[in-house]
């Protein structure tokens, strides 16, 4: 599983997302509209020129595992560290967040202002496709004020990601409840959940490992970015 989790994001490119991506055998991205991720199956070694006519000058793209000066053709916009983190604790008992509402296409919108404001993570106007997201709005209705849903997926692992509150609404348990509805879906259907967190986000893991998560593996994470014709 760890093997597997070390390359999750080529091995969901690849295999359950790969309607979703576009690329070749050895360097894969998400289509346009989806998060702009891309990955490579020798990560450690990655080939940016198969990458290369899948993406556009000056597009900022996420990939991760791998360290040392660029290609030619390509900078590094920024550099940080992840940790990938599995869940270690039995199947939650109840679902607390059994009000939560299924998101779906009509509300990419929202969703995508949700993630600009919050900033969970590289998000598009189709990510929501790429597994089950669920939400909530104020008042019951109107504006979207919560939410996570999924994305990496390969074998036995499911990813819980996008995971944001709008901060009028913080505090209140909203994004806690939703990360365990959808922890308790995925152990339903035989998975294992897991999740990318920034290492410097420090409140976020102490909440996770509190939540039952623990840390699987550290990783370099990179927003790069081709150059065009010089």
């Amino acid at each position: 599983m760890r093997e597997l989790l070390a390359n999750i994001i080529w091995e969901s490119l690849a295999g359950s997302h790969a309607k979703h991506s576009v690329g070749t055998g050895i360097a894969r991205r998400y289509a346009q509209g989806f998060s702009p991720i891309a990955a490579f199956a020798d990560a450690e070694n990655p080939d940016f020129s198969a990458l290369a006519p899948y993406c556009h000058s000056g597009e900022q793209i996420y990939c991760d595992r791998w360290s040392g000066a660029p290609p030619a053709g390509w900078r590094v916009v920024d550099e940080s560290t992840m940790f990938k983190m599995l869940w270690s604790e039995p199947i939650p008992a109840l679902d607390e967040a059994a009000d939560a509402m299924p998101l779906g296409p009509e509300h990419a919108a929202q969703a995508l202002e949700l993630a600009a404001l919050t900033k969970p993570g590289p998000f598009g106007p189709r990510t929501i496709e790429l597994g089950e997201y669920f939400g909530y709005f104020e008042g019951g209705g109107g504006k979207l004020i919560a939410m996570a849903g999924e994305r990496f997926h390969a074998g036995a692992l499911r990813e819980v990601s996008g995971v944001c509150t709008h901060p009028d609404h913080q505090g209140r348990g909203f994004a806690r409840r939703l990360m365990l509805k959808l922890v308790r879906r995925q152990m339903l259907r035989g998975e294992t959940p897991f999740l990318h967190v920034m290492t410097d986000n420090t409140g976020a893991r102490r909440l996770y490992r509190k939540m039952g998560f623990v840390d699987a593996m550290e990783t370099v994470v990179r927003v790069v970015s081709p150059l065009g014709p010089q």
